[in-house]
């Protein structure tokens, strides 16, 4: 672990939350403030992000005035009441750093909690030349950690004669993976839209079934198929993982076998699969998000297209199936409902804890480090924590985590037995009974429909302040 050159009285600290939003997000605030609180230390809130340290203002709350927490503060509340930017700190921009960390020292902070994935814990990294930061993780994906820990050295850089961007390759590695040995086995997040993606998979199940039609419906994950992975719970018949590449012809075949038997079909697609030579299925032009991330679109329209066209409407005609195979095939988006609403309690649960180990690692001394999720057979789950560096190759880049080969069965188009394993202990119990309660006394409470969504923005500008 990498520690300050000598350990500082944390009197007061900054948090922020950066990137995309994730249901988990005020969770972990809620951890950090509240181990802060038994600490007698101010925690401030940085707003949107990035944005708001490199604003001269640096737009900032109190979160915890009196050492209690304050009300808007919700850890069963999605998204998060500090707001969130893709903006990041170029790490050139010396003399930007030294007036950043200069703001901070206006604001008499003594070190900051930054909470997202991996262009998070980029755009911190500047950050820890100047200042104390660490990172509590979060993102849907589940693609910030390892699958074991040597995991970023098994990776080569190719220069590209056209481009002025490397390529990076794969090389061989483990064939199969320990569980307990998972860096960061999942992240906050993760476990509600799995949860979103799995009841929507059942529920166009019954559209599929009850109209003898092929539903495809497309998750997100980008690189990584986690999500994909977790949607088995909604036991779609097909899972396509973006880590195996679709050999085309044996993915019809299944199809068509399936609906000879079933008459319907529910196939599940990771948005970032790609074909067999590697190109992203329906991404005809490369576009990236301001991390610096693939965004992927038209997976499941690409396969709509191809279904219809391979399978023909002699197929769907037969036997007054369908009257054409364009109107037979269907696709859906589960889309941005998995990042958004009421965490479900491992997420809230756990993500409280990483923000919590988050305030001890400032406390402690340490710099430049991750907290992280742990899990073995025989404690369950545990926090932990990780020097930042160990998540980078040797050309500091962080890679997503992929969905391990050993994880996926490409035969059956679903989760391997071990695949399993690594899902049975994240999902188990997962949902607590005040996630059920929660539903049954507010999706219809009648005051719903007298008075208007109560935003917590209002709230939060009423209490931010400026340099």
């Amino acid at each position: 672990m990498t520690r300050l050159d000598r350990e500082q009285v944390m009197k007061r600290i900054g948090i922020l939350t950066a990137g995309g939003d994730t249901p988990a997000l005020n969770a972990t605030i809620h951890g950090a403030v509240t181990r802060a609180n038994a600490h007698g230390i101010e925690v401030l809130g940085i707003m949107k992000g990035f944005d708001g340290v490199l604003d001269p203002r640096m737009p900032h709350v109190h979160l915890n005035p009196l050492f209690s927490t304050i009300p808007e503060l919700d850890p069963c509340q999605g998204g998060t009441i500090l707001g969130a930017s893709r903006t990041y700190i170029d790490p050139e921009h010396t003399e930007v750093l030294k007036v950043v960390a200069g703001r901070f020292r206006q604001l008499n902070i003594d070190g900051l909690v930054c909470i997202g994935g991996d262009g998070t814990l980029n755009g911190m990294q500047p950050l820890t030349d100047v200042f104390p930061c660490v990172l509590a993780p979060k993102t849907i994906d589940n693609d910030l950690g390892l699958n074991y820990l040597d995991e970023p050295n098994q990776w080569a850089r190719e220069e590209q004669s056209d481009s002025d961007e490397p390529k990076y390759r794969r090389l061989p590695g483990r064939e199969k993976v320990v569980l307990d040995e998972i860096i960061n086995y999942a992240t906050p997040g993760y476990s509600t839209a799995v949860s979103v993606a799995a009841s929507g998979i059942e529920r166009i199940r019954t559209t599929a079934e009850s109209h003898r039609r092929i539903a495809i419906i497309e998750v997100m994950g980008r690189q990584s198929g986690y999500i994909a992975l977790g949607s088995a719970y909604g036991q779609p018949d097909i899972i396509l993982i973006p880590e195996i590449p679709l050999q085309y012809a044996k993915f019809e075949q299944r199809v068509r076998e399936l609906y000879e038997l079933q008459k319907h079909v529910v196939v599940v697609v990771g948005e970032g699969v790609t074909d067999e030579e590697g190109s992203v299925l329906g991404d005809k032009t490369a576009s990236h998000d301001p991390a610096g991330n693939i965004v992927f679109s038209g997976a499941a329209e690409h396969l709509r297209h191809s279904l219809a066209e391979s399978l023909g409407d002699e197929f769907f005609e037969r036997d007054g199936r369908h009257e054409s195979a364009s109107r037979a095939v269907f696709t859906r988006k589960v889309g941005h409902t998995q990042r958004g609403g009421r965490p479900i309690q491992f997420d809230r649960f756990q993500a409280a804890q990483l923000g919590g180990k988050a305030v001890d690692l400032l406390i402690q001394g340490h710099n430049n480090s991750v907290t992280i999720l742990q899990w073995s057979s025989e404690k369950g789950f545990y926090v932990d924590a990780l020097p930042a560096n160990k998540l980078r190759d040797q050309w500091q880049r962080i890679h997503p985590r992929e969905v391990h080969a050993s994880l996926f069965d490409e035969h059956r188009f679903q989760p391997s037995k071990l695949g399993v394993a690594y899902l049975l202990p994240l999902f188990t119990n997962a949902i607590g009974q005040d996630d059920a309660e929660h539903m049954r006394a507010t999706l219809f409470s009648p005051g719903k429909l007298s008075t208007r969504y109560q935003s917590t923005n209002i709230d939060m500008q009423k209490r931010t302040r400026y340099l």
